[in-house]
Parts: structure tokens; C-alpha cells; sequence
């Protein structure tokens, strides 16, 4: 699949000019149905890599304490 091989700022950017079009009504009613699922992709692509990063950086921060107690 390639949409998950993508990186946060990518699936992000991708999922800004969506909405952008959207928003500006520059999308054709046959097309909304698919963006739709494109957004809907590129925001758990974007939930995953930031579950993934915050499940990282709590790691860090619990091996960073227990090495300031010992």
C-alpha cells in the first residue's frame, strides 16, 4: 500500500490540500466520496506516526528518570 509507506509530513500536506478543496469548493460532487476516503486514510496514517512518536518519547522520558534515581 502506498499510502502508508508515506511520512507524516507528506500524508499531512496531502490531507491539507483536501480539505483545502473542499473548503473552497474547488471538488466535484464525484469526487468527494473518494477524497473522503483519502482523508480518511491520510488521518490514521498521521494518528499512527504520532501514537508511534508520543509511545517513543514517554520511553525516552521513563529511561531519563530511572537514570537520574540510580
Amino acid at each position: 500500500m502506498e499510502s502508508a509507506q508515506k511520512n507524516y509530513n507528506q500524508a499531512y500536506s496531502e490531507l491539507k490540500e483536501i480539505v483545502s478543496k473542499m473548503e473552497n469548493g474547488q471538488m466535484q460532487v464525484d469526487e468527494l466520496s473518494e477524497n473522503i476516503k483519502k482523508a480518511t486514510e491520510l488521518i490514521n496514517i498521521c494518528k499512527q506516526k504520532l501514537t508511534t512518536i508520543e509511545t517513543d518519547v514517554n520511553k525516552l522520558i521513563q529511561d531519563i528518570e530511572s537514570q537520574n534515581i540510580e
